[in-house]
């Protein structure tokens, strides 16, 4: 299968679940136990505004490929934007996951190791 030609929400729909579990592995390896406490830290990282911010941290060290999936992801049709974002941080944010869902597919976990990595330094 030629997972470059997935559409772009379902990559991006993936790839909230691929960062959610890397965002909640990394809170439990820096100490946070409580369920309460790692859903208020996974807060700082998984909203709109915050994945659009991390994507800007890893802009310019994306491949081709990934910034044509990202550009795909970034321009799929929303429906649902959440009032805490503007509709471009929306955009970018589902553009950001569709990388991740893309790179999880084609079994890319070094890469996708690399690209949190500089998208959450602090973490």
């Amino acid at each position: 299968m030629d997972f470059f030609q997935l559409n772009a929400g379902a990559l991006a729909y993936l790839g909230d679940s691929v960062l959610e579990a890397l965002i909640r592995e990394a809170l439990i390896l820096k100490g946070f136990e409580k369920s309460a406490h790692l859903n208020k830290e996974a807060l700082k990282y998984v909203t709109a505004v915050n994945q659009c911010c991390a994507f800007s941290r890893i802009e310019n060290i994306l491949n081709e490929q990934e910034t044509a999936i990202f550009k795909r992801g970034k321009n799929c049709s929303h429906l649902n934007i959440p009032k805490s974002a503007s509709p471009l941080e929306y955009k970018i944010a589902t553009g950001f996951e569709a990388i991740f869902g893309y790179l999880h597919l084609t079994k890319s976990e070094e890469r996708i190791k690399e690209l949190f990595h500089f998208a959450y330094p602090e973490l």
